[in-house]
């Protein structure tokens, strides 16, 4: 029987790889825990100590709870703002106030934590008097899973010796560190510029990896490879830092090829590689395709270098190589590169899918990086493996059409981009972030499924790109500037693309101005009649062929029991739809009758798309498709006057395609001004705390001659760059003696500075030269100078009080000259402009920042200056300003002096600006190349002829006398796309178990000789419970055998045998003793 401690360690090691391993979080996730959970010790590994072992003792953790009376935790389904969830509570306590008889007492409870930024699951409320039926009433509410009461947890510490074998030191965790950088020039998107250092390690929180699927598991991808699709005959490039020749990951490398100017094909970095390997490597960390063709572009140096022209170069030969897929995990601001735009229009108009990486400029808005946020080309989206959106991934919307239009709605899809395994630079694997992970996931998936399409005909940039946004899992409480169409799901789209027909479809697919938070900004505002059009541009992806055309015109067609004629409808689109896609822009604006009226209007636009029949017998055979774009908007009475905002647009210049230096010279690493200074990119926060306070904020992307000022309260000028017409000038004038308000948030400008902030730009190989300063300092100027109002030239930084609120001037200019009535408020601070030229400190006292001004005129507006945006600006803000804001707005719009700025004592008598000259232009600056005003004139820049206003053609209505659908939103179909039809090997949903990792432990988990995907090992997951049984059978027959062999065969009497003289000796007097009760003598 010494067999059986054998066995049964053989049986529970068997076992074993199906049961949770202790300490791993069960299906779910890492939610809060239950009270049984709470009571139930729990060990996790201390951090490494110095010494030769790492893990010699572990902390055991015990905890206990007790309810906190009135407090309770609100669960919801998904993860929402903190105002949506805010929302959603006061509605529901709202009904339950309503339906019972004492009015509820309740209040939301801050939690002042790094995460209260950030969406959340839950909320935690205090309710004083809290009854079972307001308590149901609140888990009534759509978007509410749970209430439960909050409770409060003690836990107690004690350390024991870990059973563990120690482990080694040096097992290092390589997972990468982050940190946004914004480059100028196209540049790798992983995260951070160092790629193997080590991030540090907290002592309580540890990184959660998911085991033990990677990436391609995850998402499913073994399904496809049990049904024999493993990517081959699709060849996929990689442009990025190379390949190591031998790397023992992949087996199906055709070519490797070096564009840069060091003579190596190798990967010095591990970023090509890494990509490479989720891609398709065909061990240890397997990759979506290990079958596939890979071709490796090294585009970049180990510096992390690239010009334009590797690309270029690089560009044609994969065209020439017929490559099918195209990953691209680079990116910069710069989408009027225009040769490599054209490039890329060239690669996909030639049927190469091309994926690339949305960027990692996160949380910021308007931070889409090029190429990715092109028509043509899948932008890819970052999120972690508990779904949420990664902090660094970009978001949009793209800025390309700003500022007379809108921007398109990016990244296309989003997916797992957070601590992603992929394969090592020589060996083995590591774990990496960002956007540059996500983007080969995608195209891994891509490469994956263009192999399991028999027809490779329909496979094209088009289609493959509805297939994906059609198929995509919409994450909740997300808008759609973060997640685009939502989360990859492989499956789905495999079901999509092999039933799918070549026809057209729209990005997004409809417009409901209602639905949030997933259509921010356009439902945070609802329309009335007088307001600027909104503009919702859309995306036509043209399956049927790389060139089409709209029949005829859109035709809108309003819901008449749905007050569809409430609204007008305009539509602008492109006269050729290249390559694959097209825009459709969306007008919408209330009728004069719905003035007064409140409620949803809705109705849908009808687009046919043709395109030429590429295998059509007939000449000039056509393929038509027809659309619907349905409408859904809400309407409310036009706003008093002083409640509306206007942005002023159309003067704010960006990079591309001037440099534009950004607004404060404390951000070295990131120079230049790109993020297109709209109130839904970098001034988001700004305007969602405008919509909170009550102002309807609408934005004028026209010149200031083309709106009715009679309708606005205050003009919103911030860090202007633009020149004004002169017409402009006399308007702005006129408005304002008849009622309209200005405030002018200006920035710095100063030549000297100028000149010294010039930089080389390696993509050009020249030097640049800024053309204006953070604000056109000169053109405001001539804006203001008929008030007898200007700015400086000075440049100031400091910290400083102002109405008990603590504030930071961020590279702003002086108040140079002002009218004497009005209110000056001074500040001492730091001369910068000096720190710049001549690197010497100096305080400077009495600097004017902030005037405000009553016009003399009856009935006239109000003027407020202050000099530094970047308090308002999400790119770089230190300290925000928005209560300054409120004050200024109160001040403009209802003519309210804030007593704390009229009873400053910061106060001083207004400047006059004799000391010293006015800021004069930067003599041959090159701004006319990039200006909307100005136009070259023998080498002096004249003003161009004042455009004409925009002037939109309202399409005749069609109505359509039919109720509309009541939800937009259905899982994006295709047209002809039947799901039913396409039919898979029985799939369980795969949710990953987490575990932390232990101290010295690698990111990596290296499985000696790895489980190779497709054909190689593809039931290797299926078999293990087999083996396992098998294995136990034949241990269990053994035994069964030795028994039974053992009870047929016949007992033998055993030998007697003789005992030594002595012991019979010692027997007899024993038992002599024994009778007489004597003792044993001593001897």
């Amino acid at each position: 029987m010494l067999l059986f401690p054998l066995w049964a360690s053989v049986l529970l090691g068997l076992l074993a790889g199906f049961l949770p391993a202790v300490g791993t979080e069960p299906e779910g996730g890492g939610g809060a825990k239950s009270d049984s959970d709470r009571h139930a010790p729990i060990t996790e590994p201390l951090p490494p100590p110095s010494g030769s072992n790492c893990s010699e003792l572990t902390v055991k953790l015990e905890f206990s709870s007790k309810v906190v009376e009135h407090e309770y935790i609100v669960a919801f389904t998904g993860y929402f703002s903190a105002k949506a969830r805010g929302l959603y509570i006061r509605s529901a306590l709202r009904s339950a106030g309503s339906a019972g008889s004492a009015l509820l007492e309740w209040h939301i409870v801050p939690r002042e934590n790094p995460a209260s930024d950030f969406p959340s699951d839950f909320e935690l409320v205090h309710i004083r008097q809290a009854s079972p039926s307001s308590l149901l009433t609140l888990e009534d509410h759509p978007y509410i899973k749970r209430v439960t009461p909050q409770r409060k947890v003690f836990r107690s510490l004690k350390y024991i010796p870990s059973p563990e074998p120690a482990a080694p030191c040096n097992a290092t965790q390589k997972v990468q560190s982050w940190q946004s950088s914004r480059p100028f020039r196209r540049s790798s998107l992983s995260l951070g510029s160092g790629f193997w250092h080590a991030t540090g390690r907290h002592s309580s929180r540890r990184l959660l990896r998911a085991i033990p699927r990677h990436v391609a598991q995850i998402l499913q991808a073994d399904v496809l490879w049990q049904m024999g699709h493993t990517g081959s005959g699709v060849k996929v490039a990689v442009f990025d830092t190379g390949l190591s020749e031998k790397h023992p990951h992949f087996k199906n490398v055709k070519e490797r090829t070096n564009w840069t100017n060091e003579k190596t094909l190798d990967d010095g970095l591990g970023h090509g590689t890494f990509v490479a390997g989720v891609i398709a490597s065909m061990r240890e960390c397997q990759g979506f395709a290990p079958d596939s063709e890979l071709h490796i572009f090294r585009v970049f140096t180990n510096n992390q270098v690239s010009y334009t022209s590797w690309f270029l170069d690089a560009f044609n030969y994969a065209i020439l190589k017929k490559i099918d897929v195209l990953n691209l995990s680079i990116g910069g601001p710069d989408f009027m590169d225009h040769p490599f735009v054209d490039k890329v229009w060239e690669l996909t108009a030639n049927r190469v899918i091309m994926v690339s990486a949305i960027g990692n400029d996160g949380p910021l808005y308007g931070t889409l990086n090029n190429p990715a946020d092109q028509m043509d080309v899948i932008g890819v989206g970052g999120i972690d493996f508990e779904d949420n959106i990664a902090r660094f991934s970009s978001r949009g919307m793209t800025t390309w059409e700003l500022p007379g239009g809108y921007g398109r709605v990016k990244p296309d899809i989003v997916t797992y981009g957070s601590g992603v395994r992929g394969s090592g630079m020589k060996e083995g694997c590591r774990s990496l972030s960002g956007t540059s992970v996500a983007s080969p996931v995608v195209a891994g998936a891509v490469t994956l499924l263009a192999s399991t399409v028999q027809n490779r005909e329909l496979v094209n940039p088009a289609s493959m790109k509805q297939a994906l946004i059609a198929s995509a899992r919409r994450l909740p409480g997300v808008n759609m500037f973060e997640q685009g169409h939502g989360k990859l799901d492989l499956i789905r789209a495999y079901q999509i693309l092999n039933s799918y027909r070549p026809q057209a479809s729209l990005s997004p697919s409809y417009i409901d101005l209602t639905e949030c938070p997933y259509m921010w900004p356009y439902c945070s505002q609802p329309i009335y009649y007088g307001g600027m059009p909104t503009i919702v541009n859309v995306t036509i992806l043209n399956g049927m062929g790389v060139t089409g055309r709209i029949v005829d015109k859109p035709i809108w067609q309003p819901y008449l029991p749905q007050n569809g004629d409430h609204i007008d409808v305009a539509v602008s689109y492109s006269p050729v739809l290249w390559p694959w896609a097209g825009y459709l822009a969306v007008s919408i604006s209330v009728a004069k009758k719905a003035a007064s009226w409140e409620g949803v209007a809705q109705g849908h636009v009808m687009v046919t798309v043709a395109s030429p029949a590429e295998n059509d017998s007939e000449v000039g055979g056509e393929l038509t498709s027809t659309v619907k774009l349905p409408i859904k908007v809400k309407i409310v009475p036009t706003p008093p006057r002083s409640k509306r905002v206007l942005w002023d647009q159309y003067h704010n210049l960006r990079y591309p395609p001037g440099y534009f230096p950004r607004d404060n010279l404390r951000m070295k690493n990131d120079p230049l001004d790109w993020n297109g200074d709209h109130i839904h990119t970098n001034f988001r926060d700004m305007y969602q705390h405008l919509r909170s306070m009550g102002y309807f904020v609408e934005v004028l992307g026209s010149p200031i001659t083309c709106f009715d000022a009679s309708q606005y309260g205050t003009l919103l000028m911030v860090d202007s760059e633009e020149e004004y017409f002169p017409e402009e000038i006399t308007k702005l004038r006129r408005d304002i003696d008849n009622g309209l308000s200005l405030i002018v948030f200006s920035d710095w400008y100063n030549t000297s500075v100028m000149r010294k902030v010039k930089f080389y730009d390696e993509n050009t190989r020249q030097w640049w030269m800024p053309d204006t300063g953070g604000a056109n300092v000169p053109a405001l100027n001539d804006l203001i100078s008929v008030w007898g109002m200007a700015f400086s030239d000075g440049l100031y930084e400091g910290d400083f009080s102002l109405a008990d609120h603590d504030m930071y001037y961020a590279s702003g200019c002086s108040i140079a000259r002002f009218p004497e009535d009005g209110i000056v408020i001074a500040k001492n601070l730091k001369d910068q402009g000096l720190e710049v030229l001549k690197q010497e400190t100096a305080v400077v006292e009495g600097v004017p920042i902030l005037g405000l001004y009553q016009t003399p005129s009856d009935g006239g507006g109000r003027i407020a200056l202050y000099g530094d945006s970047n308090c308002i600006d999400d790119s770089h803000r230190q300290k925000d300003c928005f209560w300054l804001l409120d004050a200024l707005l109160q001040y403009t719009s209802y003519s309210m002096t804030p007593p704390s700025l009229s009873h400053s004592h910061s106060r001083v008598a207004p400047p006059t600006g004799t000391e010293r000259p006015l800021p004069q232009r930067l003599e041959g600056n090159h701004l006319y190349r990039y200006s909307k005003v100005l136009e070259a004139h023998l080498g002096d820049p004249k003003p161009r002829p004042l455009p004409a206003c925009p002037h939109l053609s309202w399409a005749k209505p069609q109505p359509v006398n039919e109720t509309a659908p009541s939800n937009l939103w259905k899982h994006q179909k295709l047209l002809s796309v039947d799901l039913d039809k396409v039919a898979l090997p029985n799939v369980r949903a795969y949710r990953p178990q987490v575990r932390p990792l232990s101290p010295g432990e690698s990111g990596a988990w290296d499985i000696p000789g790895g489980i190779m995907p497709g054909r190689y090992n593809q039931e290797v997951g299926q078999t293990i419970p087999v083996f396992a049984f098998l294995g136990a059978m034949v241990v269990l027959s053994f035994f069964v055998v030795q028994l039974t062999k053992a009870k047929s065969k016949p007992k033998r009497r055993k030998p007697r045998i003789k005992r030594p003289t002595y012991l019979q000796q010692q027997q007899q007097q024993q038992t002599t003793t024994t009778t007489t009760g004597g003792k044993n003598p001593t001897v």
